[in-house]
Order: C-alpha cells, then structure tokens, then sequence
C-alpha cells in the first residue's frame, strides 16, 4: 500500500504527458483516517470507460451502528440508502466535466424506485465500501495532472465524509429506509401464511408520473388506492405498525372494467411488486409473490426446444411441438413459450394483460368455434388451460381484460377498477355467467400437461472472441455477447441496467462453471443463485480483484429469459421434471 503523498507525486509527474501514463496511478492509497483508496482499473483514453475506484472507510470512523446491517434484508436497504446518499453528494460536490470525453466525471450505480441488492457499496463490521467510477480528466489525450489531483485529494474524500460518516447524513431518515424494507420483507412472509399472492396497502399511488416516467403521479393528480371491504386484509408490522389493503387470494383473478379506469396500472403495480420500492414511491406496500412472472406475446422472438403441446399441437407439415423450435415465433407461439418457460423456472403466479396478448391465443368463442372445428385449430386457448394450471401445478393467475366475458366461467375472483378504484365484483360475474351461458366447449383436455427441464448444451455460448472476453449491457433491455445480440424489449420485470449487466455476466460464469451438456436450465440457475447467496454477488465478475460496482441482483426469471433469447443457444436434451 503507497501513502496519499506517493498518488500527488505521480500526478504531477505526468502532468501534460501522454494519456496511457495514467496507467502508473493504479494501485492502493492510505489517505489517513481511516481511508483507503483502490484505483483498480485506469481507462485507455479519455473516451473509453471510466476508470474503476473503491474508497474503503473503516468502521472506527464511519461508525454505522451495527442494528442497521446485522440482517440480510438490513444490509440490503443501508447499503441502497449509502449509495444514493453517495450519488447526491457526488451531485452536489463534483465540479463535472474538465476536459475530453469523460474527464471530470465521478459517478456511482444510483438506481431507480426500487431497493435491489447492488454492488456498489458493501457494509460490514469493519469497513463500509463505496464503488464507483471517475473520468480521468485530459485536454486531448494529455493529461491534465492539476484537475485530477483536485478530484482524488479534494471531491472524493468531501463525498466520502458527507456519504459515509454515519453522523454526517441523516441517521433517522437511514433508519425508517431500513426499517421500511423490513416490514416489506415482514408483509411477504405473513402473506404466505395468509394465502395471498399480491397485496396493495390503502393510499398507495400506483399511477405513474407518465409513460416515461417511473416517478409517482403526484399526490394533487393521483387517487389513491382503498380496498374494497371484502377484500381488506391486514398486517402488525415491526417498524410501521397496523398496514391495511387489499390481499389478492391465490386462485384465478380477474381485472375488469373500462378503458381509462386503472386496470393495467393495478396489474403494473402487481408485476412490479416483486420488488421494495422506495420511501414516498407511492408504491411501498405494493408487494408480490417474488414466483411471479409477467407473461406476453412476442412476435419474433427465438424458442429453442420448448415443448408449448398444452397450448399448441397439430401443426401443418407435422412441426413438432413437443420440443419446438423457430427463429421468428408468432404471438401465439411465443406466448405459449414464455408460459412454460416460466413454468420450467418454478413460477407461481402468471400475470397478464390481454392488450399484450395474442387474441387467438387467449379465447376462442362458440362461433369460431362451430366455424373452425377443433381438428384444424393447433392452438388450445388459455381459458381452457387456467384452471388446470391451478389444479395440476398449484399456480396463480391475474388477468386483466376488457372484452371477454367468457373468462367469467372460470375467475375465482373478478375486480372491477372504477376512476382507478377496486371493486369485488365476483358475485355479480356469478350471476352474469349463469345468466348468460357462452355454450362453448372446453378444449383444455383433462390436465395441463408436463413441463421439461431442458439441457443446455455449451455450444454457442462462449462470449471470447479473439481472446477478449465480449460482454456489455448496452442498456437495461439489450445485452451484448460474444457476436450475438440478446432482445429482452419484453422482458418487462427486469428494471435496472445494472440488473442487466449482473444478468451478461451470470451467463458468462454460468458457462464457466455450470453449463456442461449435462446439466438442465433450471439447475444451472439454481446453482449461480446459489453460489451467490453463499459469496455476494461478486462471485460472478470475471476480473479477479477488481471491484465490480454496477451489478444489482436479477431474478432467475429474468436471467433464464435472457438464456432463452440468446439466438446461439442450443439445448442438448429434454427432461421430464420429477
């Protein structure tokens, strides 16, 4: 380790010189009391990707009380709380841009409305960690020694001392941050207990700022959500006291009810759920079954040996559909493809909305049904698959729709959203379903059918190329590996491009020590998000004893869909699940 004195000495030195000189400040710094700075990665030139920085501050001068990390779900939210606190003292005290590309830059993996698990600080009993990034400023391709000098002994250790220094941020704010996500975490057990698959805490703000836009509308414009009483449930939470709203049973759940009225941003608020959201999100008691999974059409995408026979069968030309495969599948192929890739990940709830739905693959009348006799339709429609679900593989499903009352026949609950409010109107639906029979024939068969574990082959899924290890997550939908492109645009639970980028690299140690031509999707994620729970998410960053700042943790949902969309997979085998 070199003193502070030795990083000012090497700035001055190679002030003025060429660019790539900047390679020599790599290394460890003892900036006294208490803090240490890791310069790990120095980028190439003043336009490539910022260089990659750790301060460590030791816990005899940050004093964090040891309370607010000493459980996992703790830790989670005081780290989430230090980075943000750490990106709005970056916007207050860095002096931004001085110089070429991203000179002056100082920046840290903020994220979004959500409280996920990152990488970018670490909490512990003897240190807290803050990883970020900087742009090592030049004019040119010179360096420009005055400028970072001001960066490394002036902007940085002021971040440091206003970020995390436990008596200089505000410690009771800290506290009902890391308070909040515990009671989030005490709702998703209770609701277990109590049967339920989603609950929504009375006065929450579910509609958005807009469409762009994932802040909440404000408080003037909003309606705030209130159950119907014969829906409200309740919970005695730790830190919040008595939280009531409304609790969606497991079973089949319809939303119904005019355009314009809130049913898809009730289902919107449901499939993000399965996140913590943060306080004055309007979404905090918004939580769901973390099982589920947001299914939709998707023309075009790829499906590699997914056998979609309980929906689809009867192909013309005899395509086989118990290990179906196509490089451009239809909306109602890769609806069925989604659903039971789902099923293969061990989802529990199924959440749709039937704008995003194939329409011949959501309901087929009685007419068409007289008109197009069943031997010469391969598609078995959802209404006739959702009970089955139910009752041969103990999942979930919530629906909204707006033009289809057929689904009355097999709802267990039905949900009328009326100027964004919820009303239980199962027992009307009852009485309409009996009032107006739909004659039409169940085509779903006596059961759902079998889903597969499918075995990954190794081929194709090799991202070194030319001996460089190609991987980037160009944006939170859109991943590069290898040569080939991954379109997750309808993965529409991933919410971080951090998220994205642990998901590129999961796949890449996936490859590295799991996908073997023996081992099913499904297992090979099973024993990542092992390796992770037991290490950190560090585990999956290639570059041994750089710190890896911007990865946020995925879902495995997530990280199979992106599998599935690699158009070079290969999948070996099928096989049946125990």
């Amino acid at each position: 380790m070199k003193a502070k004195e030795d990083l000012r000495s090497l700035l001055k030195k190679i002030d003025g010189k060429g660019y790539k000189l900047y390679k020599e400040i790599q290394g460890i710094y003892d900036f006294g009391e208490g803090l240490i700075i890791n310069i790990d990665y120095v980028q190439g030139d003043p336009f490539a990707a910022p260089s990659k920085v750790c301060a460590r501050l030791t816990q005899k001068k940050a004093k964090f009380p040891e309370e607010l990390y000493n459980t996992k779900s703790r830790k989670v939210a005081a780290e989430d709380f230090v980075t943000r606190k750490f990106a709005e003292n970056i916007d207050i005290i860095i002096k931004g841009n001085r110089g070429t590309g991203k000179s002056g830059l100082i920046s840290i993996d903020r994220g979004g409305q959500e409280v996920l698990e990152r990488t970018s600080v670490v909490i512990n009993k003897e240190y807290v960690e803050a990883r970020f990034v900087i742009g090592l400023p030049a004019k040119g391709r010179k360096i420009l020694g005055k400028q970072a000098e001001e960066m490394f002994f002036e902007e940085i250790p002021k971040i440091v001392n206003s970020s995390m220094v436990y008596n200089n941020i505000d410690s009771r704010l800290m506290r009902k941050w890391v308070e909040l996500y515990e009671d989030q975490e005490f709702i998703r057990k209770e609701m277990i207990k109590k049967g339920l698959i989603a609950f929504i805490a009375n006065d929450s703000i579910l509609p958005r700022k807009s469409g762009v836009s994932d802040l909440p509308m404000s408080k003037e414009k909003a309606i705030p959500f209130k159950s119907p009483p014969s829906l409200e449930v309740e919970f005695n939470t730790p830190n919040n006291g008595i939280v009531k709203g409304m609790g969606i049973p497991k079973g089949i759940t319809l939303i119904v009810g005019g355009g314009y009225h809130g049913k898809s941003t009730l289902l919107k608020a449901i499939e993000r759920g399965v996140y913590n959201h943060i306080l004055g999100d309007g979404r905090e008691f918004v939580l769901s079954d973390r099982d589920s999974v947001k299914i939709r059409a998707e023309d075009g995408r790829r499906v590699c040996r997914v056998d979609i026979s309980p929906f689809i069968n009867n192909l013309p030309y005899k395509q086989d559909t118990k290990a179906f495969s196509t490089d451009d599948a239809s909306g109602s192929t890769s609806q069925a493809a989604n659903i039971i890739e789902a099923l293969e990940m061990g989802a529990k709830v199924l959440l749709m909305d039937e704008d995003t739905s194939a329409t011949n693959f959501m309901i087929r009348d009685v007419r068409m049904q007289h008109l197009v006799f069943k031997n010469k339709e391969p598609i078995t429609p959802f209404i006739d698959k959702v009970k089955l679900l139910k009752r041969d593989l103990d999942v979930s499903t919530i629906l909204v729709l707006g033009g289809s009352g057929d689904y009355f026949d097999v709802a267990d609950l039905v949900i009328m959203m009326d100027e964004y409010l919820p009303k239980n109107v199962t027992e009307r639906a009852i009485e309409l379903r009996n009032k107006y029979k739909t004659l039409r024939v169940s085509e779903g068969g006596d059961s759902f059918g079998k889903v597969n574990d499918r075995v990954v082959s190794s081929q194709g899924l090799n991202p070194v190329i030319n001996h460089k290890l190609k991987i980037d997550a160009k944006s939170t939908y859109n991943i590069r590996f290898g040569n080939e492109n991954i379109n997750l645009n309808y993965v529409e639970q991933l919410v971080d491009k951090s998220q994205t980028n642990a998901i590129a690299y999961i796949i890449f140690y996936a490859f590295k020590n799991y996908i073997n031509d023996n081992n099913s999707l499904h297992t090979i994620v099973k024993n990542v998000f092992n390796d992770i729970e037991k290490k950190g998410l560090d585990v999956i960053s290639p570059f041994k004893g750089a710190y890896p700042g911007n990865f946020a943790m995925p879902r495995k949902y997530e990280v199979a869909a992106a599998i599935n969309r690699l158009r070079s997979l290969v999948i070996k085998e099928q096989r049946w699940k125990a």
